[in-house]
């Protein structure tokens, strides 16, 4: 007997698993907000240098005086970056306007000379009405902080995933559940009142690293308070929150077009899910792992009067309690770190292994959806479009997951994404429908890649220190997400490199998922010997049977 057979005497899958999953689950939807929201508060709106000084005062109109102060690209838009040194009152008078030239080119005999936007830039706001780009003029040659403010955010995840997760493991999941709630709203609150770039980062930062607490408690609570059988069902619900966060982010988006109140309008929830955070129980498997079996044995009971069980709950007492946890128990004695992920030859293959699949999918999931405006598709509906791909590609991957086992399904994700980027290298730029389908199409087997690690991860690492590693393997994910945004600056001057390391990076890492053991109905290990006692069976059945000679 272990814990899945308590968790089945207090009520297995009953009203308090509902509704405990279930509000777990809500401020998921949130979190993909927060995730995404560079594609709106960083929106890029289509911006040209000022007209000069002598001119703002003029009773030219505003297209005149953008004809005399701006010339035109080689694809007749307004250079967003240059001007004339000096207003060309000339082109008033002749019709020769839509030309294109550089500097240094004559024109009737006269030098053209440009210069840098000496007086600003003017925005064309008709999408938004405010992105941190037009509030703090991050074009040109400050275009690269927009990257860096992605870049800052998501090491605020790395951070927050490295610190959280150990915190967890010996604090417990419900108290930083409750710290991360509080971060959350009060970073991204003081994020939309931020009045400097350097500011809005910082608080970004914070909220990175609320997020990473988030996901690591609620995801670990989940698991831990509902069978074997429910998990894979629990992790796709998960899963589709998220998907739905997605769909949420572009309604909100398209009506609230200033940044400011969109980041408050995705981080004032939060102070809610602080307050509804504190009826949670803490794992009760996590209490006995941590040399806590009385709260563990009131926790249960509490469940199982909440399941109508009340009669069951009042028969478990230490005595069951350590009889049916008696190994796991005895490997409690003593502290855990992240050293332990590498400590045993299994536990050191699975924590490399998992460590290449979340890393390629996360440094390909952002490459992707977090540019929307290159696809020249209206960014709200691309995210409409990006979230609900996400929809079919979980139901492919949750029946995968359940009838094919979690390894194939993992390692057929990632190689199809990696793939499907590296076709979308041959079509020409100009083919934006077959661009947009083929990006989808990556992006919706990336989301399917992301749905089954989660699952698979939490199921590969044992008890007493599965949020070190499902920690560490977040914060390898988030390094991954850091570099990505970093890895389109080089696209200026090799437009196709960015989309051949995205492509490669999730077929090489498909190929290291192979090397992982599968976890289709098998129970969660609760040490490390459990994980260390698993038989690889089916993978060296597989090899046997590959090499195998007929007599």
């Amino acid at each position: 007997m272990g814990f899945g057979d308590l968790l089945e005497l207090v009520g297995g899958t009953g009203r308090f698993q509902i509704l405990h999953v279930t509000l777990l689950c809500i401020p998921v939807l949130m979190m993909a907000s927060h995730n995404l929201l560079q594609n709106f508060v960083a929106a890029v709106p289509p911006h040209f240098c000022s007209a000069h000084t002598n001119l703002s005062q003029s009773e030219l109109s505003p297209e005149e005086r953008l004809l005399v102060t701006v010339p035109l690209d080689q694809t007749g838009k307004p250079e967003r970056c240059r001007r004339y040194t000096a207003p060309q009152w000339h082109l008033l008078t002749k019709n020769e306007s839509s030309g294109s030239w550089e500097e240094g080119d004559s024109k009737d005999g006269l030098d053209v000379e440009l210069q840098g936007c000496k007086d600003g830039w003017s925005y064309n706001m008709t999408e938004m009405s405010t992105t941190i780009i037009s509030d703090w003029h991050l074009v040109c040659d400050e275009r690269s902080l927009k990257q860096m403010g992605q870049t800052i955010y998501m090491g605020g995840v790395l951070l927050g995933a490295l610190v959280f997760g150990g915190l967890s493991d010996r604090y417990g999941r419900r108290i930083l559940l409750l710290i991360s709630n509080l971060l959350m709203a009060v970073a991204g609150t003081c994020a939309a009142f931020s009045n400097s770039f350097s500011l809005f980062c910082l608080f970004r930062f914070g909220c990175g690293m609320a997020l990473s607490g988030l996901g690591l408690n609620t995801f670990s609570l989940i698991v831990e308070w509902i069978p074997t059988r429910v998990r894979t069902m629990a992790g796709t619900l998960t899963g589709y929150c998220y998907t739905f966060g997605q769909l949420m982010l572009a309604v909100i988006a398209y009506f609230i077009r200033d940044w400011r109140w969109l980041m408050l309008a995705v981080s004032l929830p939060f102070y809610v899910f602080f307050l509804i955070s504190w009826w949670f129980h803490e794992s009760s498997r996590w209490l006995v792992m941590s040399n806590k079996p009385e709260q563990a044995i009131k926790n249960l009971k509490s469940v199982a009067k909440f399941n109508g069980r009340h009669e069951e709950g009042e028969k478990i007492d230490m005595k069951m309690l350590q009889e049916s946890m008696k190994k796991e128990m005895a490997c409690s004695h003593g502290t855990y770190s992240v050293l332990d992920l590498f400590r045993t030859p299994k536990m050191r293959k699975i924590t490399i292994c998992l460590s290449a699949v979340w890393l390629s999918t996360s440094f390909a999931y952002y490459g992707l959806a977090m540019d929307l405006q290159k696809f020249g598709v209206n960014i709200y509906l691309m995210q409409v479009i990006f979230g609900a791909v996400d929809i079919p590609a979980k139901v492919i991957i949750t029946v995968s997951m359940s009838f094919i086992g979690r390894r194939p399904s993992q390692c057929g994700a990632l190689v199809m994404a990696g793939v499907t980027i590296l076709i979308n290298l041959l079509v020409p730029y100009d083919k934006h429908t077959a661009r947009t389908c083929l990006a989808v199409m990556g992006k919706g087997c990336l989301a399917a890649s992301f749905n089954c690690c989660y699952l698979y991860s939490g199921e590969l690492y044992p008890t007493i220190i599965r949020q070190n590693g499902m920690g560490w393997v977040s914060m390898i994910a988030r390094v991954g997400a850091m570099v990505a945004p970093m890895v389109l600056l080089i696209s200026d001057q090799m437009p196709w490199l960015p989309g051949l390391i995205y492509g490669g990076a999730p077929i090489l890492s498909g190929v290291a998922a192979i090397f992982l053991p599968e976890t289709l109905g098998s129970p969660l290990p609760d040490t490390i010997q459990d994980v260390e006692d698993r038989l690889w069976t089916n993978l060296h059945n597989k090899i046997a049977q590959a090499t195998k000679r007929p007599t």
